[in-house]
């Protein structure tokens, strides 16, 4: 079986790479498991695709949060320069232990880099183990829907960018099990054990503590509903982009009113949201939007400020919703 699982992570990255012409690829490391795994499959992949030319490059990001943080720098530049690869290394000098606001300087710094040295594919090492932690994560933080199943496997980050997270039908024991067994150089990581960081507290307290009283499978449970959840997120999106298309007006920007009126709560808003970023590539509040819908839903209904937001204007006239712009 886990033979098994290893030809697959091996086969997609070749497939993708072949698929779409990939020559120049940008792999996303930390120095633990699943970035040294994935350092061993695409080191292999350059020599089995010889024909294609790959050139490998390698990220770093260093948050400086731990007093061995030097020490790992220089364990990856060794590691790298067996493979005869490239590496670039960022520093950030903040100090914080968010662990929202280190993902997001981690993610624009990846984009950033991948633009400039127009890379047309970048590799993160998320795995299945990641995923359940961030599901649970984002129901704490009480996410819809279309966020508890962030995570794809493949999209599409720049023009002509991908991102591919091929590890993501992997469990963290599984990708332990495979480094053990190609005797690859893991670092240990003393930051997975402060339980500052809420990710930690999950990993550590909550998932074994539920699968010791309360469910053992928990973690086979969880991947189950994040895939129906997938599913159900599809087709909604499906869903609200047919009736945006079909709601919108030949010339201005508006939408029927009388159309959207007719559907679903949920769907009235995320049609108003789609509309909104659409045109002026604004995201909305639910609480703007809410007091939108309950203006178009009410009976009396003919010509009609609804509100103002920022530099916009809503408005009702006759069975069309308008948003323009503010003129000073």
């Amino acid at each position: 079986m886990k033979q098994l699982d290893l030809e697959k992570i091996r086969t997609l990255i070749k497939y993708f790479i072949i698929q779409y012409n990939v020559t120049n690829i940008l792999l996303a490391i930390s120095g633990g498991q699943d970035s040294l795994y994935l350092i061993n499959i695409l080191e292999t992949l350059k020599q089995q695709l010889f024909k294609i030319k790959l050139q490998i490059s390698y990220i770093y990001i260093d948050h400086q949060w731990k007093q061995t943080s030097l020490q790992q720098i220089k364990h990856i530049i060794n590691y790298i320069k067996l493979m005869k690869s490239s590496i670039t290394i960022y520093q950030i000098s903040k100090i914080t232990l968010s662990e929202d606001e280190c993902r997001t300087f981690r993610y624009n710094i990846i984009l950033q880099h991948a633009a400039k040295y127009k890379f047309e594919l970048v590799i993160t090492g998320h795995n299945a183990t990641d995923t359940i932690e961030t599901f649970i994560q984002n129901i704490i933080k009480g996410s819809g829907i279309e966020s508890l199943n962030n995570l794809a496997i493949k999209s599409k980050i720049l023009q002509d960018t991908f991102i591919l997270r091929p590890l993501l039908k992997l469990d963290r024991e599984m990708i332990y099990w495979i480094c053990k067994k190609f005797y690859l150089p893991i670092w240990s990581d003393s930051t997975n054990y402060v339980y500052k960081i809420q990710r930690n507290r999950i990993r550590q307290e909550l998932i074994p503590y539920i699968k010791k009283y309360l469910h053992k499978n928990i973690e086979y449970n969880i991947k189950s509903l994040i895939h129906h959840y997938y599913y159900q997120n599809e087709y909604i999106k499906q869903s609200v982009i047919k009736l945006y298309l079909k709601s919108q007006h030949c010339k201005r920007t508006a939408i029927s009113h009388q159309k959207i009126k007719t559907q679903n709560f949920l769907l009235q808003i995320k049609i108003i949201q789609l509309f909104c970023f659409d045109n002026f590539q604004m995201y909305l509040e639910n609480s703007k939007i809410i007091k939108v819908i309950n203006k178009i839903n009410s009976k009396s209904l003919n010509l009609s400020r609804i509100m103002t937001y920022n530099h916009f204007i809503f408005f009702i006239n006759n069975n069309w919703f308008y948003l323009s712009i503010k003129i000073y």
